[in-house]
């Protein structure tokens, strides 16, 4: 199945309203709280209810940003570090789920990173109690090689997702749901690589792909 160019960046433009819906409804239930409130020590507690919304705001926005869009100012190489703060605010709203960094490289082409924030975007949500999420990246004889591997007493992987990461679209519709999952498969292959998903023991998933490194 194909996509037009502006059907799938209105389906990640979804995706992106659908995950800030919430901090930014916060926010504004916060301000109606705070003008009818009078009492200090709630007002206090509504100020800090405002400012916890406004980070995880700015956390999703920064991450999307990288993951989702052109990412203007990194030009064809990004520092991984900057994945790495991503993904960082990214876990930090949630306080469930520990990170743990891999990646040695100074730069990284942008598809890769874009590679690496969706795979861990999607690890991280398979993720249901929290856990650990391992971000790792290694070049070798040309080729990137980017692993995210998730453990936590609870993995959930919507098996659509998961067909869509390792198969593509297919003959199914690429929805908002899924449009994280194509975006990888894609910019993958047209490395001229693919991607894995695999379980190597309880409570334990890999996800894993290989691209060209330049």
């Amino acid at each position: 199945m194909t996509i037009s160019p502006v059907d799938f960046a209105s389906l990640l433009c979804s995706r992106l309203c659908h995950d800030l819906l919430s901090p930014v409804g916060a926010l504004n239930n916060g301000l109606e709280l705070l003008a009818d409130e009078t009492d200090p020590a709630m007002r206090e507690r509504c100020m800090e209810l405002l400012a916890e919304s406004a980070r995880t705001s700015a956390n999703k926005l920064k991450f999307f940003r990288l993951a989702f869009g052109a990412a203007g100012g990194f030009g064809d190489a990004v520092d991984p570090r900057e994945a790495k703060n991503a993904i960082e605010g990214l876990l930090s709203d949630a306080k469930r789920t520990t990170l743990g960094w891999m990646v040695d490289l100074d730069t990284m082409p942008k598809p890769a990173v874009k590679v690496l924030l969706n795979l861990s975007l999607i690890a991280n949500e398979a993720l249901v109690r929290g856990g650990t999420l391992d971000v790792g990246a290694e070049e070798n004889a040309g080729q990137l090689e980017i692993v995210v591997k998730i453990e936590g007493l609870r993995i959930i992987l919507d098996p659509e997702l998961r067909r869509m990461l390792t198969d593509g679209a297919g003959e199914q519709p690429v929805a908002a749901r899924t449009a994280a999952a194509f975006l990888v498969n894609t910019l993958a292959h047209e490395a001229g690589g693919a991607v894995l998903v695999s379980e190597p023991a309880e409570n334990v998933m890999i996800f894993g792909a290989a691209m060209r490194a330049r």
